[in-house]
């Protein structure tokens, strides 16, 4: 206990310096994070033949966050900007520091919005990693929305992400039938030069009654320059009627294992009525020892419960359905001990009626997973989109929303705030929670398609030894031209923050059925 506790104080000493150096106190409210997209770099962008919808000027949604393991204050974000209300955005948006403390913003090369961009209209699902080297890969979803053509885009930067360059599609298809999503990259952290781009491309002919939903994968070996043609890794065919969603791949850096994790969703789908209704969805893992050359069955790690995500007092009113990350795992893994970590959005201690972060983890390189695991902190608060990362001294922290301010009677607005969540190596004892936001109003988000929209995902990085870096959304009150804002900082993760903090009353959510399974399909595939 004494050595524990000495090595608490030192560890915490040295976080507290990293933490000041960067700036960490500031914006608005006490949180401790800043803003991070102070501007609209596609303001002036003509998107008048862009495709009907409503388009939120200088909105900020969906962010993701990846920091140089060569130099903790190099750091570089990405998150949609002016999201459309009926999928993607004009553009995606690059955030980066070089000092840890002063951001800038660049737009990334994916759409005409940005200078020498890509000739697409719109582009989602933005996705960053960083290599040993500093290089950084860029991902994106590009897409019309005046006709088929889609597809994944690859962008990389050698100057931590002041310029972008080598930005080429993946893959761009054209016939209607065909629809990629949910995009990741993954920087290998042992092979300079090597990154991993996974997504989803689903396959729907009704005609021909098929449906089917294989990851795609793509590889480049040059820094990318160049990446390997497209071609699926798990194939769903063996299933009728199934897809995969949400691929990322964590490597293992002891072993040069890779891991892709992803949920696995099957349908009955009956094509007179254009009805799906699921009938198995589970998260699963496959892994590759040749650098993804070749690729493992998949195995089940947990049963997919998430339940549509609502104000728990108006579940039926669509004008305040809130999106979130539902059937999306996050993961992450321990780079000491290769302990593997899922999170995601789950309704099992609620009896179905809400979703809170549940957690589970892999000691035996994925082949078999603990027992799910609430581990949001106000048990009778929904809780939504959390992402993972392990630090350099297996502290595990989770970043995600909640209501737990929300209280009964209150009709207006549903009052958010986001937390960060730490506990020792293992995730199951002696958990520490802060709240890392203001308390903001979800109903001022961006509506996209069926929800006020924060994004599918948010970002969280390992930033040092024992320090993590979130970046996530928040939103702007009456705040129509700037509905949203991306903040960002440095937090400590040693010894915890202290007592979970009070929670108002929370109203209990009546059950909220799932998204029919023709909306679960079309969430994360057409409205992207």
């Amino acid at each position: 206990m004494r050595n524990r506790t000495r090595a608490c104080a030192v560890a915490a000493a040295a976080a507290f310096l990293l933490t000041a150096a960067v700036g960490n106190a500031a914006a608005g409210g006490g949180q401790p994070v800043s803003l991070v997209s102070p501007g609209d770099p596609y303001a002036a962008c003509d998107i008048s033949g862009d495709g009907s919808g409503t388009n939120y000027a200088s909105a900020e949604d969906e962010p993701y966050v990846t920091v140089s393991p060569r130099d903790a204050r190099d750091a570089v974000g990405i998150f949609q900007q002016d999201r459309w209300s009926n999928g993607g955005a004009r553009g995606l948006t690059a955030t980066y520091t070089h000092d840890g403390q002063h951001f800038s913003e660049t737009p990334l090369p994916f759409t005409h919005c940005a200078p020498g961009g890509l000739n697409y209209q719109r582009a989602s699902d933005g996705w960053v990693s960083t290599g040993p080297d500093g290089t950084v890969y860029g991902s994106g979803l590009v897409f019309d929305a005046t006709d088929a053509r889609n597809g994944v885009a690859a962008s990389t930067s050698y100057d931590g992400g002041r310029t972008w360059t080598h930005t080429v599609p993946l893959i761009d298809d054209t016939q209607a039938q065909f629809t990629d999503d949910k995009n990741s990259v993954t920087a290998d952290p042992v092979h300079p030069g090597v990154a991993y781009q996974v997504w989803d491309r689903i396959d729907e002919d009704d005609s021909a009654q098929v449906y089917d939903g294989p990851a795609y994968i793509s590889i480049t070996r040059d820094g990318g320059r160049h990446w390997s043609k497209a071609r699926p890794f798990v194939d769903t065919s063996v299933v009728r009627h199934s897809q995969t969603i949400g691929n990322v791949i964590v490597v293992d850096p002891r072993t040069d294992t890779l891991y892709d994790v992803f949920d696995w969703q099957t349908y009955d789908i009956d094509y007179t009525t254009g009805t799906f209704t699921p009938t198995d969805l589970h998260f699963a893992v496959v892994k590759s020892t040749d650098q993804g050359r070749t690729w493992s069955k998949p195995v089940t790690l947990a049963q997919d419960t998430a339940v549509a995500e609502v104000d728990p007092n108006a579940p039926g009113d669509a004008s305040k359905a809130l999106r979130a990350g539902g059937d999306l795992p996050n993961v992450a893994i321990d780079p000491h001990t290769g302990e593997l970590y899922a999170a995601y959005e789950g309704s099992d201690f609620s009896a179905g009626a809400y979703n809170s972060v549940e957690l589970t983890h892999s000691t035996d390189g994925g082949r078999t997973w603990s027992a799910p695991k609430r581990v949001n902190q106000v048990a009778s608060a929904p809780a939504f989109t959390p992402s993972i990362t392990v630090d350099g001294h297996g502290t595990v922290a989770i970043s995600y929303y909640d209501l737990r301010y929300l209280t009964a009677g209150n009709t207006t607005t549903v009052p958010t705030a986001a937390w960060l969540l730490t506990f020792p190596r293992g995730g199951e004892d002696h958990p520490s929670e802060r709240r890392i936001s203001r308390v903001f109003d979800w109903l001022q988000a961006p509506y996209a398609g069926w929800g006020h929209f924060l994004g599918d995902y948010e970002g969280l990085a390992t930033d040092g030894s024992s320090a993590v870096r979130p970046l996530f959304v928040e939103t702007n009150d009456n705040a129509p031209q700037d509905s949203t804002d991306a903040y960002s900082g440095v937090l400590a993760t040693i010894c915890g923050y202290g007592p979970v903090a009070p929670a108002a009353a929370v109203p209990r959510a009546t059950a909220a059925p799932r998204a029919t399974a023709a909306q679960a399909a079309q969430s994360h595939r057409v409205i992207r």
